[in-house]
């Protein structure tokens, strides 16, 4: 999750809270040529052994995992391409969605009537946030893990408690 936060001039009515929220992949593209590099290695050292000892067709199923692991791994990393921007000001709550195909969805609502839900569980953080306005709601941060969520969660709070009392 990348987070900024910029106070403005609250007569232009600017955006005092921007904030764009980002799927977390631990693994880099250095990292998924190593991961890739060692399972391939492993794979053929076997499929090799299985040759040698007349067992051919598992060298082609062995093949066939790679595939199945690098097909995997690039699907992650397309979904990794999601993103949500919110902005905040005292008359406009602004949330743009774009999907991992590029496909973008902006929703607007009015920040005095925008209500954050956030629905907790004990023993794993924060799973669901929810902004709710005039019988309309939308999930916000579904790719966000639960402490990303309760980060978001709590300085969203805030701002939109600060468009509300025009201390922003």
């Amino acid at each position: 999750m990348t987070e900024g936060n910029a106070k403005t001039d609250p007569q232009t009515d600017q955006p005092f809270f921007s904030v764009l929220l980002t799927p977390y992949r631990s693994l880099g593209r250095s990292g998924f040529l190593i991961v890739m590099g060692l399972i391939t290695l492993i794979s053929f050292v076997s499929g090799v052994v299985f040759w040698a000892v007349g067992a051919w067709p598992v060298a082609g199923f062995l093949g066939l995992d790679v595939l199945a692991i690098y097909i995997a791994f690039r699907l992650n990393y397309r979904s990794g391409r999601a993103f949500e921007e919110v902005h905040v000001s005292r008359s406009e709550l602004v949330i743009r969605r774009v999907s991992p195909n590029g496909q973008e969805q902006v929703f607007t609502f009015n920040p005095y009537w925008a209500r954050l839900h956030v629905e907790c569980l004990p023993d794993e953080g924060v799973t669901r946030l929810t902004l709710t306005s005039h019988g309309r709601e939308l999930e916000l941060g579904s790719f966000l893990n639960p402490a990303d969520r309760e980060t978001f969660s709590k300085a969203f709070a805030i701002a939109l408690s600060d468009a509300r009392t025009g201390r922003a």
